[in-house]
């Protein structure tokens, strides 16, 4: 490890500049992140069972009761595709982890449900005029960079019947106050989250306030191998912005809820507003 080139890392980098490793694709990490999605002590990959429970019942407030056939988009071990499927929807989940999609497979024939998923980008899918609802949840929607969130949004306008339903949650402007405090941080671990073997990671929040883009930066280094840096890059959303932004798309936005979340102490649950839009 070399400190003059971890020095040119840590600055500040362009808006959407990639690193130079992704999580999605490791085999090593998508372990710890599938514990982290069943884990019921902490919101860190999925929320809550009781969270989630609680989403389901507003989401389904919206739905006629003709309205059966349920598309979720990165849907994980498949947590609420199996309680939507429990209150007789038709369910289809679509993750890109090989790991969580064969869990939920798993777990769904265990528990004798009807689901069908889907190993793939999101971004890759061609369903047409197929379902009355689609969702994504977890605030996935801002992890997508304006021409990634376009693709989506009208892959999402396909895959729906005419006058159906999209629901989603975006992290709005009280965002920033809570995930980007504190600044830096840093850690050392044996065979943690990021990799086997002694390692730190040294982790930093920006702020591209123009943008409304927060990037969560993790610089992962141990010896002899070579840093690697994951960056996720988030966006929060006002009203009128995601009004416009799914106008373009074909949609309509029918409403809001911004106190859907429980309070943990942590702030994160004023932070997050659900939208439920509508195929014009």
């Amino acid at each position: 490890m070399q400190i003059s080139s971890l020095l040119k890392t840590i600055t500040k980098p362009a808006l959407y500049e990639p690193g130079n490793a992704s999580m999605w694709e490791d085999d090593y990490i998508s372990h710890h992140l599938l514990q982290l999605h069943l884990n019921q002590d902490c919101d860190a990959a999925s929320r809550k069972r009781v969270t989630i429970e609680r989403t389901v019942q507003w989401i389904e407030r919206h739905l006629e009761t003709k309205q059966k056939s349920i598309l979720d988009l990165g849907c994980g071990p498949g947590l609420y595709c199996e309680l939507l499927a429990e209150h007789g929807y038709q369910v289809t989940g679509v993750d890109f982890s090989k790991r969580s999609i064969e869990y939920a497979r798993q777990s769904s024939t265990h528990k004798g449900l009807s689901i069908e998923y889907l190993q793939s980008n999101y971004l890759d899918l061609t369903f047409e005029n197929q379902f009355d609802l689609v969702i994504i949840i977890f605030c996935d929607f801002d992890v997508l960079i304006p021409h990634d969130r376009t693709r989506l949004l009208q892959n999402i306008y396909r895959a729906l019947k005419p006058g159906g339903l999209f629901i989603f949650d975006t992290l709005n402007p009280k965002a920033p106050a809570v995930m980007t405090i504190p600044g830096k941080s840093w850690d050392m671990a044996n065979d943690g989250f990021w990799k086997m073997g002694t390692y730190l990671v040294l982790s930093e929040s920006f702020h591209y306030e123009g943008a409304n883009v927060i990037l969560q930066q993790h610089i992962v280094c141990s010896e002899p191998d070579q840093c690697s840096v994951y960056r996720f890059w988030t966006h929060y959303y006002q009203y009128n912005s995601i009004v416009a932004i799914l106008g373009e798309e074909g949609f309509s936005v029918e409403d809001t809820c911004d106190d859907l979340l429980p309070d943990d102490g942590s702030g994160t649950h004023t932070m997050v507003t659900f939208y439920v839009a509508r195929k014009k």
